[in-house]
């Protein structure tokens, strides 16, 4: 059976957020980690394990390039003193970790030389880095006493991703998309999206605020990875790029992601408004309960065993019980 998560843009909120998710019985919190968007994963998941007692949680997705492997493993020891037994990691090549840098993703290569690099230093092992060894050094009461046997997760939806995850973790991450084949177990889907009621239409004020969030990453998605032709295709696509286009080159990478997977900006609104808005029910993990449970059983037959739901706008404690309601 499906276990339902819940996962969030990292906000000063969050914590709240968390503590909402576990009273409504979610399974495990997962925290969005890009920078330049979002504050501290660890500070905040910090804050979240002081206010909650069950739910799991863990940063989703780290980017390997944005820390030393020693920095991640020193957060991991830290938050699995505040919370034992319920930490998991995600770690990926960077979707706007890095885009929003400047910066494409990394190769997987490097993206599994740093997982077995933090296992080892997990584990308490001896390791090299960039020419040096290392080791967690940390003595009693500056953290977990090693081994730290925490689950790693990769975040991935491609070939390269999956067999990364096949050779290393504990399970697969992924986003729009069910993962099938061989690999992990553990197979976590990233939603975003909202349940509509009886009289409520995909271009009410309440579903954009709720889930424009999902289709705008769409938009973002297929320009930085198919170009202009590819969000060219999508409904008010070529607008949204042309505003998107009239930043300089070098800065255009700032104006992309703004707001992402928080809320609709002006240009992601004008796309939604041009017809980009009906595409919510195809593209989103949005429609009315009882479509989302048959997409649920869809989505356990296609091997899925976690849906991590993303709530946004102005209620998210209301998405998280209404999308708790909905799948009961």
């Amino acid at each position: 059976m499906i276990t339902l998560s819940a996962a969030f843009a990292t906000s000063m909120a969050t914590p709240d957020h968390v503590q909402v998710a576990e009273e409504l019985g979610y399974e495990r919190a997962w925290l969005y980690d890009s920078p330049a968007l979002y504050p501290d994963v660890w500070m905040v998941l910090a804050r979240a394990a002081e206010r909650t007692e069950r739910i799991g949680l863990g940063p989703a997705v780290l980017v390997p390039s944005l820390r030393h492997p020693i920095v991640n493993a020193a957060a991991i020891a830290t938050l699995e003193v505040r919370a034992p037994g319920r930490i998991a990691v995600a770690l990926g090549a960077g979707f706007t970790g890095r885009f929003v840098l400047g910066q494409k993703p990394m190769r997987w290569v490097d993206v599994a030389d740093y997982v077995r690099t933090l296992r080892a230093l997990l584990r308490g092992d001896e390791t090299m880095w960039e020419g040096a060894p290392i080791r967690m050094l940390h003595p009693d009461g500056f953290g977990a006493a090693r081994p730290i046997e925490v689950p790693i997760l990769i975040g991935a939806d491609g070939p390269k991703g999956l067999a990364v995850a096949a050779e290393l973790a504990d399970g697969v991450f992924s986003a729009g998309r069910p993962i099938t084949g061989d690999g992990p177990t553990w197979r976590a889907l990233l939603a975003f999206g909202t349940v509509l009621g009886p009289n409520e239409s995909v271009t009410d004020e309440r579903i954009e605020d709720a889930a424009g969030h999902g289709l705008a990453v769409v938009y973002h998605a297929m320009y930085e990875r198919g170009g202009a032709a590819a969000v060219d295709q999508l409904p008010g696509g070529a607008a949204w790029r042309a505003d998107v286009e009239a930043a300089a080159p070098e800065r255009r990478h700032l104006v992309t992601h703004e707001n992402h997977l928080i809320s609709v900006t002006a240009r992601d609104r004008q796309a939604l408004d041009a017809g980009g808005a009906e595409l919510l029910t195809s593209l989103t993990f949005s429609g009315s309960a009882a479509q989302l449970r048959n997409r649920v059983a869809d989505l356990e037959a296609a091997g899925v065993t976690e849906l991590a739901y993303q709530p946004a706008g102005n209620d998210i404690p209301g998405e998280l019980a209404r999308m708790r309601d909905a799948l009961a």
